[in-house]
Order: C-alpha cells, then structure tokens, then sequence
C-alpha cells in the first residue's frame, strides 16, 4: 500500500466530521427538469436543449426504440423496483459551467470542498471535470494538455466541437443495442466528458471526472468516452458520490475507451453513491495491437450495483488487467465482475477481484472470458476471494468461460474466507476499539489493489471504508 504507517496514522487521525464528506441532499435552483413516461417528444427536448446535431438525435430516438423492445435482462434483480416515470429524467441546474471554484454557487461549492476535490485537482489531477444532475458544472485542463493538442471537453461540447472525432467511437465501443439499460442510457445521455490524447502524447498526471447526484428521484445518466492514439497513454479517473436521500435515485452510465495501437488507457473508478442509489454502469474497452485497457473498480457505496469493466482485446499482443473491490455492507447488493474477450493472438487478460460482506451484505462476482478460434495463445487468469465477516452474509461466483482456440490456456482461481477472530481479538488488545480493528483488516485485505492508486485515493477510500464500520444503526 505504498506507506503503511503514514496511511494507518493519517487513517486515526481523521475525524468523523471529516469523512461524513455530504450529509443531506439541499434543494437547488433548477432551469429544466423532465419527468414522466420517456417518450419521443422528450428525447427532442433534451437533444433542442443542448442544440444536438442531427445525428444525435437520431442515435438518441433510435436508441429510444431499443429501449421499448429489449426486455429486461434475466441476470438483474430489484431493478424492477425503479419507476422510471416518478424520476427525474434530466435536470438542468441554474448554474452555468465554469472554469474557476469561485464562480459556482456557494452551495454547491460547499458540496466540492467537503469532497476536497479543489485541493486535489492542485496536487495531482492534469484536468478535472464535474457533472451536477444532468449537467456539467466544472470543467478546467493545465495549459500543458491545450499545448500538446489533448482534448478534454464536456461530451455536450464535443459533440458539436468535434463531431466527426466523437462519432468514429460513440456508442460503437458498447452499442445501445447491447441490453435494455444501455439503450436507456443511450437515449436519455447527458454530462460526461470527451478525452482524446494525440498519438504519442503520454499524459503522466492523471484527468478525473466527478459525478455528484444531487436529489432524491433522480436518474444521472452520464457518458464518458476516452481515446488514446497511437502510443498515447492517459489515466483517467471516476468518482461518484450523493448525499444521503430521503429516496431512491438511479444511475445508468456509460465509459467508453480505445486504446489504439500501442497505447495504454487506464481507467479508475471510486463509487461512494449514498445508500439510496441503485448503480448501473455500462464500460468497455477496445484495445487494439500492443495496446493495453486496464480497470480499477472500487465500490463502496449505493444501494445495488451492477457494473462489469470489459474490454475487447482486438489486436495481436494487447492485454487488460481489471482489478475490482466491493464492500456490501447491511443490506445492499453487489453485483460486479469483469469480462475479457480475446479476438486478437498472444492477448492476456488478469482479473483480480476481492469483495468484502458484512451484516447481510450480498456480494456476487459475474465474469465472462471469451477466447474467440483463431485468438492463438491467449492467456487468462481471474483470480476471486471473498471475505465474509457473519452468518447473514454471503459471496457467490459465476464465472462463465467461453474457449474456442485450443492454444488458448485460461484458468480460474476462487476462495471465500471468514473474519479471523484471531487478528480481530490481536488488534482490540493492542488498544483498538472493533470498528477500527475491523476497518484495518479490511485495507489489509485490499492492501494488494489498493497499490494501483494513487496514494491521495488511497486515503480517501481508506477514509470512507473507515466511516463505514463506525456506523451504528441504519445505513444511512
């Protein structure tokens, strides 16, 4: 983990104050909200709104098409819960987007601060970008990027900036025709952001995207799309986080990535949606000869979750490797996995995936590794533990391989473990009260994904796995 006696002391220190990070939802002005049955005359508005190219709309009414015709898929439970016509469906704020944190309302700056995203954004990011309900709020680059022709745009903007660039990859990473809720999204899209790195440009701070629900009854359907050129490489980060509702709200986003030949993208997502998001994200990947797509999930917070990182190893010697946390802790679902499909020779994909349930919580893994004829000596190794902390707990794999060249080696590797009351009686006579003895055994277990971070993530996911051991009562 880098500084394990920095991070653990820095850990201590932290007060409750300072992780509790949004509290409650606050009402804000708004300029436009749509609510009600999804229906063409919508999609139109919304596409007027942001004053769409033609064939944006199309792709929008077409997607809207899909959506009426594909059933709900039969690996998804208690999306059925959702109402679709109680939410709202896109929600302009009364604030324009800006490029400095002293222009945005005090309020809503007051939400950024206690993220401590502004001091973030100094220290480590190249360029950050921040969507509000449906719509980008921030967005600002180092002038080293606008220097080497890298393009970090709200989508809205690049849509009608760069329409020819953003057309070649939209919605062809992971069509809308795929299932049910990416044909939603692909109708109902809004937010979002639009990296292309230049061939050979290599990006070494990373670019982050933060994604805040601001409301009950709200549905966020962001998009996100990322393309490196040949030799280019970028990383790119995610964070999502709400305050504490007083009901439900649903998110159906999408990250889209193209590694082009010899390039490397990596993408890292850190989820904290309050208790009362139920989470669907779509991603993919597509990597072509030599390159490389890597993912970093970590889900903390929401609801239920459903989100699967994929990426389609398209060229000769590409790779992936996705590394995926869940913590369910109380009653909440995890559903997540990864999948790697192989179309390319001597391609090779990892995938390590660790889950944590705790007080009733339901983790599952659902992976799928895909090794097309002709795909000659790939490799695959997927590696799965679960750590179960009681009776009410549980952990479930589901690992689907799908082998059809015969030089192909895949394997796959799953253990389930239970709270060691040996270590948890070692850390409370060392002076530890049980939440902090258990929080501690958590990061330990995690210590080998966490490296992947940066070290300031790290202490903000630490932060927030703390927080959520010394909740008592409720899961607020």
């Amino acid at each position: 983990m880098g500084k394990p006696v920095e991070l653990r002391e820095e850990i201590f220190k932290s007060t409750e104050a300072a992780v509790e990070l949004l509290g409650y939802e606050k009402p804000f002005k708004t300029q436009i909200e749509l609510r009600g049955r999804i229906t063409r005359d919508m999609i139109e508005e919304i596409s007027r709104v942001k004053k769409e190219p033609e064939w944006m709309t199309r792709l929008r009414l077409r997607s809207l098409e899909f959506f009426y015709k594909l059933p709900t898929p039969k690996w998804v439970k208690g999306i059925d819960a959702i109402d679709l016509e109680e939410l709202l469906l896109y929600v302009k704020p009364d604030v324009e987007m800006v490029r400095d944190w002293d222009d945005l309302p005090p309020d809503l700056r007051e939400y950024y601060d206690r993220l401590g995203l502004p001091e973030v954004e100094k220290k480590l990011l190249a360029g950050l970008t921040t969507v509000f309900e449906s719509e980008t709020v921030y967005a600002k680059v180092k002038k080293y990027l606008e220097e080497k022709g890298v393009v970090v745009l709200p989508l809205e903007v690049a849509v009608s900036k760069y329409p020819d660039l953003v057309k070649e990859y939209f919605l062809r990473v992971f069509p809308f025709t795929e299932h049910k809720f990416a044909a939603l999204h692909g109708a109902l899209w809004s937010g979002g952001v639009f990296v292309y790195v230049p061939p050979g440009v290599r990006i070494r701070e990373p670019i982050e995207s933060f994604f805040l629900i601001g409301r009950s009854a709200e549905g966020q359907f962001e998009h996100s799309l990322i393309v490196a050129g040949e030799g280019a490489e970028v990383t790119w980060i995610e964070g999502c986080s709400a305050p504490r509702l007083s009901k439900y709200s649903f998110h159906d986003g999408m990250v889209e990535a193209y590694a082009h030949k010899n390039a490397f993208v990596k993408i890292v997502t850190i989820q904290n949606w309050s208790r009362d998001v139920i989470n669907f994200n779509n991603k993919r990947g597509i990597a072509e000869d030599n390159a490389r797509v890597d993912w970093v999930e970590g889900s903390i917070g929401s609801k239920m979750t459903y989100v699967y990182p994929s990426t389609i190893l398209k060229g000769d010697y590409s790779s992936t490797r996705n590394t995926v946390i869940q913590l369910a802790k109380g009653p909440v679902l995890k559903d997540t996995g990864s999948k790697a499909i192989h179309v390319g020779r001597m391609t090779r994909s990892k995938i390590i995936n660790k889950s944590v349930s705790v007080e009733g919580g339901v983790n599952t893994y659902r992976g799928i590794i895909r090794v097309v004829r002709g795909a000659k000596y790939a490799t695959s190794n997927v590696e799965c533990e679960a750590m179960i902390f009681d009776s009410m707990s549980r952990a479930y794999t589901y690992p689907h391989n799908q082998v059809d060249e015969l030089t192909a080696t895949v394997s796959h590797e799953a253990r389930t473990g239970r709270l060691s009351e040996a270590q948890l009686f070692y850390l409370q006579s060392r002076g530890l009260e049980e939440d902090e003895a258990k929080s501690l055994i958590v990061l330990g277990f995690l210590d080998e994904i966490m490296v992947e971070l940066p070290f300031e993530y790290v202490n903000v996911l630490s932060k927030v796995i703390q927080l959520e051991f010394k909740k008592l009562g409720g899961y607020g």
